[in-house]
């Protein structure tokens, strides 16, 4: 993974991607005990391009061009497949903006708040969102204040009740 996360640094640094981070299971691990994940997810926020679209495109095409190749959702990075998810609404782009800084290894990467994870999988409210929560909950130290404040300001502080313990 480490050979992945630095292409993903070399697009930031080349334009490619404004900011990306880590999140879903695998971003959960950095929090909890690993769980079974088939794909790295990256959220990503893009350059917007002259006419004010976001487009995969470029980054598709960037990709490409270092014989990356696309397999059904993922591109597959260095052996790993990945999938790019843009930042399509407030939530995400806040996830972004406060994105940890962290080391994998010896490479930089950033990686979504513990508490943007669990506020994402209440927004998205899948079977395997909702076991995710629990993890987090319970093996993550959460920032309680700092969850509340995000389900508040982004709608979702009445998911969370039925989804605590």
């Amino acid at each position: 993974m480490q050979k992945t996360l630095q292409v993903l640094n070399d697009l930031v640094r080349e334009g490619v991607l404004s900011r990306y981070a880590i999140g879903g299971a695998m971003g959960a691990t950095f929090y909890v005990e690993p769980v079974l994940t088939f794909d790295l997810d990256i959220f990503v926020i893009l350059p917007q391009s002259v006419a004010g679209l976001l487009t995969l495109e470029p980054l598709y095409a960037a990709l490409r061009a270092r014989a990356y190749d696309e397999e059904s959702e993922c591109v597959i990075v260095e052996g790993i497949p990945v999938q790019f998810l843009p930042a399509y609404n407030d939530l995400l782009v806040e996830a972004l903006n406060d994105a940890r800084e962290v080391l994998y290894e010896q490479t930089p990467t950033q990686v979504l708040r513990p508490e943007h994870l669990v506020a994402i999988a209440l927004q998205t409210g899948r079977d395997k969102d909702r076991e995710r929560v629990r993890l987090l909950r319970d093996e993550a130290e959460l920032d309680e204040a700092y969850l509340q404040n995000v389900l508040k300001r982004h709608g979702l502080a009445g998911k969370w009740n039925p989804w605590k313990p």
